[in-house]
């Protein structure tokens, strides 16, 4: 396992550790600044693998799948958890129930569809594009914003579910293109 894999594990491991923080904050308000001093590990480990990886050419089949389940793990882990925990965390904005509706909806229809492209044996690219990597920047952006109190939280979930859209918009149209060119 190469370095970029082993920091993609990291953010798969710091996840229960993030959602611990934030049950435990209910009683110790401080904790709140662990779970996102955890979170923003956990997106430093996502900037860094992807730096490790192509400045050591070290690109693998298992980091092609580990990279992208570990992003989608930590943030439905966020999004779900903050939404459930919206009434009693110590934060002065709450997460409202469109954003986590949207996040998992997209993510669902994407991993849907690749298991349609997969069991039709149509090849296609997995490579993100710039509205997935927007997408996921964003996201993380909503959560930080969230557990840091930021006065424009709104502003930022209002763009991390337009990228959300485009980017879900985006992958389903590169999946209809993928079947047609396949059945050709």
């Amino acid at each position: 396992m190469n370095l970029a894999d082993k920091l993609s594990s990291i953010r798969i491991i710091l996840i229960p550790v993030f959602v611990s923080l934030l049950i435990y904050s209910r009683t110790y308000h401080n904790l709140i600044l662990w779970a996102a001093g955890v979170f923003i590990l956990a997106v430093l480990s996502d900037f860094f693998d992807g730096l490790a990886a192509r400045i050591r050419k070290e690109k693998s089949n298992i980091g092609q799948i580990i990279d992208p389940l570990a992003d989608k793990l930590l943030l439905f882990s966020a999004f779900i958890s903050l939404y459930l925990l919206r009434e009693v965390l110590p934060l002065k904005y709450q997460m409202p129930l469109g954003i986590v509706l949207v996040v998992v909806s997209r993510d669902i229809i994407i991993i849907s569809g690749l298991t349609i492209l997969n069991f039709l044996k149509v090849e296609t690219s997995l490579a993100p594009t710039l509205a997935g990597k927007l997408t996921t920047f964003f996201q993380m952006f909503t959560i930080l914003s969230l557990l840091f109190n930021v006065p424009f939280f709104s502003w930022v979930w209002k763009i991390a579910v337009t990228f959300t859209l485009i980017s879900g918009i985006d992958y389903f149209i590169r999946g209809i293109k993928a079947i047609n060119n396949g059945n050709n």
